[in-house]
């Protein structure tokens, strides 16, 4: 019986290693040097970060507080509201870290599975949201605010695959 277990165990891992591993929520950690600092909505990159981590960061700050507008952002360019998958989509284009947009679903397959240093991509099919130097940018599940924005509130990621870009 336990030889069974340890042998579902195992093919569980190995699935989640070519899959992306399941997550079950988002919890915020402050770690010195690694952990971005939210001040009036805005997020800032610790000192050292990564310039791909920078860029992510400013480009959330572009679009931080616009409001929630299914379909937002898909255009591939600057817009006036953002979905879930649109400003996800900004936020790594501008960082250099994806080209064009994606959907919620296709941020499943982005990357290499499990979480990375700097930037976390929680998808499933129906929302994505990011987490980048700790801080998350999401459309949701905060103030009560839908549209892009950053915050350090804990939230479930149910179903979520968890995906970060190449060496970062």
């Amino acid at each position: 019986m336990l030889r069974k277990i340890l042998s579902l165990l195992l093919l569980a891992l190995l699935l989640a290693a070519f899959t992306g591993c399941e997550s079950t929520s988002y919890t915020y950690h402050y770690v010195p040097g690694k952990t971005a600092v939210l001040r009036g909505g805005y997020a800032f990159a610790p000192p050292g970060a990564p310039p791909q981590v920078e860029r992510a960061i400013a480009a959330g700050n572009r679009i931080a507080g616009l409001p929630y507008r299914w379909g937002g952002g898909h255009g591939c360019s600057v817009d006036t509201g953002y979905d879930c998958s649109g400003s996800a989509s900004f936020v790594l284009r501008e960082a250099g870290l994806v080209q064009g947009c994606m959907i919620s679903k296709e941020f499943r397959d982005y990357g290499q599975p499990g979480e990375g240093d700097w930037i976390n991509v929680y998808a499933k099919n129906g929302h994505v949201f990011l987490a980048v130097a700790g801080v998350r940018f999401d459309t949701g599940w905060t103030d009560g605010s839908e549209g892009p924005q950053w915050t350090i509130q804990d939230r479930p990621a149910s179903g979520c695959v968890v995906r970060h870009p190449v060496g970062l």
